[in-house]
């Protein structure tokens, strides 16, 4: 009985830490408690494991290497950074003015405010990283004014939250910083790989929007005229993006042939500098050449447009590491908030706060699962759940079918982080050994995660949006009308079709690897390649320029590179 034990000690291990967890105990715990009893268990039993457990006492001195490794890693110093440039962002204001305008940019169309609330959670996504800023501040701001104006609860509770689980796949994911460390692959290559795949999921979602327009159209209804402080003026917006975009495509021709592919971003970052400013002018001095509209909607997007260029664009370009590009928007962060009038020691503070309790959380996690991974690996454990995936039917596509699978079930019940740093460590070699891309992967699980935040119990952006959203009757503020509380069931049922938008997307993104995998830039034609070995004058004729190294008949003139000449004279 006990050599059946040892012998499969990785299976029990694994089921033992899942039991854990669904008592409830806190996971950076259930890893390290998990850990040190099995590596107890598993010492005592080596000798009857017929070589399968490979663990002894001085093992354990290994722990203090493996928790300084944590603590030099440069990529997890990110987290932090783009976790305070999130929350002083959120609480700067830019969220109210992004939601205000946008949904008077939108308002006149059936299901405006919805398409807002996502083009908004995409540039928030973009700027913050962070869910749960996202999803509170749309909630706080949105919400109320879709509730008065008419909107079926549910679509404007699913918009809301979905809208904020952008904050996952968009770079500057948080979620995707971890795959990459996890995942051993490099930060940058996620960003680039996860963009792609990000702007087609905010596109489903506004196409989700525009079906219910039309098939459902009083449950989105338009803003009416007497909501639209910002009036007219669209046709001039218009003519500003087609004089933005013919400037852009202008600089990048011309650029180009100094600036070579990194003349993209800089002409279209030059081109939204210049009608930045001509929009200030505009404002300053009453010149008139734009609609109030129009220069609105273009002041209070440049500056979160401004910060993404300053984080991504940076990163993109190979100027500044992720980690240096997270500290380069935490300082753009608080300049936008000082801009607004907005920074002061409270948001610091409070940024500061929320900012070491994150970080805090996820360091704990990583200590518990090096604790657990030693452990595990010992017993063999990584062998074990490489022979598993890879034995699977299919090949590559049955494994990725699985582990969507695996990852949608068991985001029911751990949220991303302990996703990432429990399940990720276990299927990474499996998905190499397959010759899977390993950023392509990466993609895939972040997309999958999303659901985490998504469906109950554990949903954690339905906890959000409930925290802010309305549970007794209440007066509204504009039309003075009683408004009766959202009820759970609704934020719920709203978030339904946007988990099954969330699935269709991780099979298109698995049937469409290209999304993702044009990080790598265009393929090399080997037709094209020419190998030319330079030349080696007075060294003999080897054949291309190569100098002759056979040894010189005996009595010979000695040169060369040969043997010394032997001949006497």
């Amino acid at each position: 009985m006990m050599e059946l034990i040892a012998q499969n000690m990785a299976p029990i291990m694994f089921l033992s830490l899942v039991g854990f967890l669904l008592l409830g105990y806190p996971v950076a715990f259930s890893l390290a408690a998990n850990g040190l009893l099995f590596f107890i268990i598993g010492v005592e039993l080596a000798p009857l494991s017929n070589g399968t457990i490979s663990l002894s006492w001085p093992l354990l001195y290994a722990l203090p290497e493996r928790f300084w490794g944590i603590m030099q890693n440069e990529t997890l110093l990110a987290i932090p950074f783009f976790t305070f440039m999130g929350i002083v962002l959120e609480r700067s204001g830019m969220a109210e003015d992004l939601l205000d305008t946008i949904g008077q940019l939108f308002g006149p169309v059936r299901g405006g405010l919805a398409y807002a609330v996502i083009v908004v959670g995409a540039l928030l996504a973009a700027t913050t990283g962070v869910v749960a800023a996202s999803v509170i501040a749309m909630g706080l701001i949105s919400l109320p004014i879709m509730l008065r104006y008419g909107y079926d609860r549910r679509v404007a509770t699913g918009v809301i939250a979905a809208s904020g689980t952008l904050a996952q796949i968009i770079p500057p994911s948080l979620v995707l910083i971890v795959l990459a460390d996890q995942l051993g692959r490099s930060v940058g290559d996620m960003y680039k790989g996860a963009l792609i795949p990000g702007l087609v999921l905010s596109g489903i979602y506004l196409s989700y929007v525009m079906i219910v327009s039309i098939l459902k159209p009083d449950w989105v209804p338009a803003l009416p005229k007497e909501a639209r402080t910002l009036g007219s003026g669209v046709t001039s917006l218009f003519v500003a993006i087609a004089a933005t975009v013919g400037l852009a495509w202008f600089l990048i021709h011309w650029m180009y042939p100094t600036h070579g592919d990194n003349a993209d971003i800089l002409g279209a970052a030059l081109a939204i500098i210049a009608i930045y400013v001509v929009a200030l002018l505009n404002r300053a001095l009453k010149l008139n050449i734009m609609s109030y509209l129009t220069q609105q909607v273009i002041m209070v997007l440049i500056p979160p447009l401004a910060l993404i260029f300053l984080v991504l664009g940076t990163i993109f370009l190979g100027v500044a590491t992720p980690t240096e590009g997270g500290a380069m928007g935490a300082v753009g962060s608080l300049a936008l908030a000082a801009m607004k009038g907005r920074l002061n020691l409270t948001v610091i503070r409070q940024a500061l706060a929320s900012t070491t309790r994150l970080a805090s959380f996820v360091m704990f996690i990583l200590v518990g699962a090096r604790v657990f991974s030693l452990t595990f690996y010992g017993v063999n454990g990584h062998l074990w759940v490489e022979h598993l995936l890879t034995s699977l039917p299919g090949g590559q596509l049955g494994f990725l079918i699985v582990v969507s699978i695996l990852v949608f079930v068991l985001a029911f019940f751990l949220d991303f982080f302990e996703l990432a740093f429990i399940i990720i460590p276990l299927l990474a070699p499996a998905a190499e050994k397959l010759g899977i891309d390993l950023i392509w992967f990466g993609v895939i699980l972040g997309v999958n995660m999303q659901t985490s935040f998504m469906h109950p119990p554990f949903g954690f952006a339905l906890f959000y949006l409930r925290s802010v959203a309305p549970k007794i009757p209440y007066v509204d503020r504009v039309t003075g009308k009683q408004m009766a509380p959202v009820k759970t069931s609704q934020i719920y049922w709203g978030a339904v079709p946007f988990v099954f938008i969330q699935i269709i997307m991780v099979a298109l993104v698995i049937g469409f690897p290209y999304m993702v995998t044009h990080y790598k830039g265009k393929p090399i034609d080997l037709k094209d390649v020419k190998i030319e070995m330079p030349t080696m004058p007075g060294l003999g004729g080897g054949g291309l320029g190569v100098p002759k190294l056979g040894v010189p008949p005996l009595g010979g003139s000695g040169g060369g590179v040969g043997a010394p000449n032997l001949g006497g004279n």
